[in-house]
Formats: structure tokens, sequence, C-alpha cells
């Protein structure tokens, strides 16, 4: 019974039906999802609101001690969880992740403890999962049963090594979507922040505004600006709340607009004549970027050219002549 079971599972016709079922999953999960998916705007923005009040509660809590002359931790003790719990006891901070780790989360748009707990259990739990996998996989199931034991033993290893990387994957392409969303938009931000400034908004106006209008070009940038401006009523110092943006963010481009809004701050020079030099710059650098992509368009489609191209061109030219002449028996 268990030879028949290991023959159907490892016969070709199965592992087809399995891909053919994970297609059409796939693809009714991809048509069905933004049906059901709610408003990813509306979710962002909650989210945002959330951590505003919290940067509101820890701000007045921070004023209220220094009222007190108590310097003591102002951290609200917060419920505990299961997974938090874990990370706290085998103290998968301090072995799994760093300062790049936490900002690489909030790169990719996780604020908080609870995404860096989630984020530290999956790497402790996820290398035991694929390792067992592939155990069952490799030894169970007879896979490369012709190979010597070292080599599938390896192969479990290898899996148990993907295991661990793999949310720091997940985290470093979600981090790079955000911020090429929040570079592609970014010039229309600084156009349209320039026309608020320049109305006479104050910036704290200009940037909720601004977050308010981009959300449906770019949900991250939106994110940001809405924080920008909850830092700017509540921080200490202006300056933090664009260097914050600057950090979170990690592009040229908005790190050049954060610095010339704390000179303005410091020095009293217009803003306005600053960000219509910077949103011209922005603009002429995503065209840049444009062109470039278009100019290395060519030497891309040269391959796929001639090995698709070229020989169904060769058949509608040369097909009709080729069956003129198998009609007529030969070219003579």
């Amino acid at each position: 019974m268990s030879e028949e079971l290991v023959d159907l599972l490892t016969s070709s016709q199965f592992v087809v039906a399995i891909l053919v079922s994970v297609t059409v999953f796939a693809t009714l999960f991809t048509i069905l999802t933004p049906l059901f998916g709610g408003n990813e705007l509306k979710a962002r923005m909650k989210s945002v609101a959330t951590e505003r009040e919290e940067i509101r509660a820890r701000e007045r809590a921070r004023l209220a001690a220094e009222k007190q002359q108590n310097r003591g931790s102002l951290r609200m003790e917060a419920k505990e969880g299961g997974v938090r719990r874990i990370v706290e006891q085998l103290d998968l901070k301090t072995a799994l992740a760093d300062q790049a780790t936490i900002d690489k989360l909030r790169l990719a748009g996780y604020r908080g403890q609870q995404p860096l707990n989630i984020f530290l259990f999956a790497r402790l739990v996820l290398p035991l999962v694929f390792f067992l996998v592939a155990l069952a996989y490799v030894f169970l199931l007879g896979a490369l049963k012709e190979q010597p034991t070292m080599i599938r033993l390896v192969t479990c290893i290898g899996a148990a090594y993907l295991g661990f990387y793999t949310p720091n994957i997940y985290v470093s392409n979600k981090a790079n979507k955000r911020k090429a969303s929040i570079k592609k938009a970014w010039p229309d931000a600084l156009d349209l922040m320039l026309i608020c400034v320049e109305s006479g908004m104050s910036i704290e106006a200009a940037f909720r505004k601004v977050s308010e209008e981009i959300g449906t070009q770019s949900i991250a940038l939106a994110e940001e600006l809405v924080l920008v401006g909850a830092e700017l009523s509540f921080l200490q110092e202006r300056r933090m709340a664009y260097e914050n943006l600057a950090n979170r963010t990690k592009l040229e481009s908005v790190k050049s607009v954060a610095q010339a809004l704390v000179q303005a701050e410091r020095y009293g020079t217009p803003v306005g004549q600053a960000l219509r030099v910077l949103a011209a710059e922005s603009r002429d650098q995503r065209m840049n970027e444009a062109e470039k992509k278009a100019a290395a368009l060519p030497p891309k489609l040269t391959v796929p050219m001639i090995l698709f191209f070229l020989p169904v061109l060769f058949g509608v030219i040369l097909g009709p002549a080729g069956i003129q002449v198998a009609q007529r028996g030969g070219i003579f």
C-alpha cells in the first residue's frame, strides 16, 4: 500500500495535476482578490492614524515626565502575546535582528514591535518547517533516491537555509516595491506641495493636503506624508520630522527636499522657490530614467526577435511559395 502511494505521489501525472491545480488556483486568486480585497488606501490610512495617535501619546507622556522631573521609562506595557513571549524568552531580537533589520522593516511599511516579533518568529520557525518538508519529500516520498544519502541531507539543509532567509527576501522585495512607488509619485507630490505652499497654506497643511490627493497614485507616499504631518505637530524640532522622512524612504530626491526644508526652517528662506527647483529636478530625473529604459529595449528585444519573430516572418513570406511549389511538384 505504501509503495503504491509513493508511486502515485511521484508519478508524472500526479505532478502535472498538482501544477494544473496550482495554476488554476493562482488564476482565480488573481482575478477575485481585487473584488474582495477592500480599499487598501483606507486600511493603510487607518494604520497611519494609529501611528499618529502613538506619536501624540508618546510626546504627551514625555512632556508630562519632564514636568514632573521623572525620567523613568515611558514605554507603555503592551498586552502579552504568544509570539512576543517566544521572542522575548529566546531573546531573538539580540540574536537575529539589528538596527538595519528594523530600518528595512520600516522601509517596507512595517512599523511597531508586532511586525518585528512576527519577522523574528518567522526566521525561527521557517527553517524547521522547510527542513521537515524537504526531509519528508526526499526520504519518505523517495525523491532523489538515486543520489547518495549525504547529497540528500545537504539538500534538506539547503532547504532549511532557504527558509531562514525567506523572511529577509520577502521584506526586501516589499521594501523595493514600496521605494519604487514613492520614487515614481514623488515629482507629482512636489508639484502639489508647491501649489499648496504658494497658495498660502502652511507646510503642515500642505503635507496633509498632498497626502489626501497623492493616495490614488501611491499609497506608500501618502502614508509617509501623513506621518510627516503628525511629526511636525508633535515632535520637539521640525527638523527631526524631515530627517525621519528621508531615513524612512532612503531616496536621494526625498533627502534633498528634506535638507531644503530644514534650511528653510533654519534660515527663513522661501520654501516655494526651493520646492520649484527640486520639483523640476525630480521630473527631469524621472524622464531620464524613462529614456534610459527605452534605450535599453533594442538589445533586450534582439534575442526574442531572432527566436520568435523571424521564424514566423519567414513562414508567412515563404509559406505561400512553398505551397505552390508543392502543388506543382517542383520548381520547374
